[in-house]
């Protein structure tokens, strides 16, 4: 929701249809001021995560969630909303650091990809609920309707249990014993709880750090594929496309509004996030995400094409103005299907337990990073070409993001996360191997 309010809300604040008016530019920084807040909640999340435990940080995050709807509700002027989203973006941080790692953790192999992509489709579902609010209530009262999610956040989760990989970790066999029984709902977890602890057992003969990111190289094929996929996330505009929903569809007003053309495309996007989610666990994740890159990229170009010619030609438009909301419905449509859930998925199976604190907390801040540089990127060209650069290069993007996935990007359906750290091992010995005997041979 917080991701979702400058869509609606930062045009009225340009505008002065507000208590108080910001400029162009300070509607774009405040914007993109929760992608910088992210980056310091990453940073911190991946430090304490193993110290704290993955329950107490996400109870945690609800206060600053709550504190910063508090400073957007009760603002008079945009210096306290600047606190407000840098709070929510260092909460944010801390979110997509820590729950792909717990979700990894207490799901089965069998419905992993179902539990790991309800976390997008959640984000969907405060963006759409966000948008709606928007459309017929100022930002205040918005702001103090929102604030009940992370006030619930913080009254039930502390009934959940910790994850058993945290309770491993610190040698509390009894409790990983109990935290399983809840999660699968038997008594008998006595093998799952043996595998898990021998497989962090040789792990803690190595002891986790930043460095092993790059010096082991499954870790290192890890980051290279969470990278990838994350930065491919951003570069597609998605997030962009997020904060600037209404200044897009306004494009093609007089045929819809744009609040209601915003409000149907997070309601398309929640409805095929919701489909993907509970197809991901038996079609895999590399078909759904070639499938996604491939319709995502064709997306952006149909639209790139109308604002040039919109723009830059003489041709008439008029009758083709339903193009900005048909395209980006196709768009969400065929990105909600691959890339808007399994990057973030991948997230929590693809790290060993010794160093995912520090690699979804990396993966997060460089995804911020990318993030903000995208929707700079977009304010700044839209503004001084047209809107038809960004999305032109949003297709680019998506374009080599398709050889990357076919490429590199791993099978992890089915596959329990210690098979999944040993395909990444053996991979590396074999590649090793290969190259050892192609250079003896040479």
């Amino acid at each position: 929701m917080h991701m979702g309010w400058p869509s609606t809300y930062v045009p009225v604040l340009v505008e002065g249809n507000y208590t108080f008016q910001i400029t162009s530019e300070e509607g774009s920084w405040l914007t993109v001021m929760p992608l910088i807040g992210a980056i310091i909640g990453a940073f911190l999340t991946g430090l304490i995560v193993n110290m704290f435990g993955r329950k107490t940080l996400i109870v945690f995050s609800s206060l600053p969630f709550i504190a910063s709807w508090l400073l957007v509700a009760f603002a008079k002027s945009s210096a306290l909303m600047f606190v407000g989203r840098f709070l929510a973006g260092t909460a944010d941080g801390l979110s997509f650091t820590i729950i792909p790692m717990y979700l990894g953790e207490i799901a089965e192999p069998k419905i992993r990809g179902l539990l790991g992509s309800i976390f997008p489709v959640t984000i969907i579902l405060g963006l759409l609920l966000i948008n709606i609010l928007g459309a017929f209530l100022p930002l205040d009262t918005a702001a103090h309707i929102s604030v009940v999610v992370p006030v619930l956040l913080l009254i039930i989760f502390p009934w959940m249990p910790e994850s058993p990989y945290f309770y491993l970790m610190k040698g509390n066999m009894a409790e990983a014993r109990k935290s399983l029984q809840t999660f699968r709902g038997v008594e008998n977890v006595s093998v799952e709880l043996e595998r898990v602890s021998n497989e962090l057992e040789k792990l803690k003969q190595t002891e986790g750090s930043v460095f092993q990111l790059f010096t082991v190289k499954s870790n290192r094929k890890g980051m290279i594929i969470t990278l990838g996929l994350r930065g491919l996330q951003q570069l597609s505009g998605t997030t962009t496309i997020i904060y600037y929903a209404n200044t897009i569809f306004n494009e093609s007003k007089g045929f819809i509004s744009p609040s209601f053309s915003t409000i149907i495309y997070f309601t398309v996007q929640l409805f095929f996030a919701v489909i993907a989610s509970f197809t991901v666990d038996f079609s895999g994740r590399r078909p759904l995400l070639i499938i996604s890159t491939v319709g995502t990229a064709l997306s952006l170009f149909v639209n790139g094409v109308y604002f040039y010619l919109k723009k830059c030609t003489n041709v008439d438009t008029t009758e083709a103005d339903f193009i900005p909301i048909a395209a980006l419905l196709c768009f969400v449509v065929l990105f909600s299907i691959g890339l808007q859930t399994i990057p973030i998925l991948i997230l929590g199976e693809i790290f060993s337990t010794d160093v995912k604190g520090f690699a979804l907390s990396l993966v997060d801040i460089y995804a911020s990073v990318v993030g903000t540089i995208v929707a700079k990127y977009f304010h700044w060209t839209n503004e001084a070409y047209g809107m038809h650069v960004p999305f032109l290069t949003f297709a680019s993007c998506c374009i080599i993001g398709l050889f990357f996935i076919i490429f590199y990007v791993p099978e992890t359906k089915g596959k329990t996360l210690e098979d999944i750290q040993m395909e990444l091992r053996e991979k590396s010995k074999v590649r090793y191997a290969r190259r050892t005997e192609e250079t003896r041979l040479y």
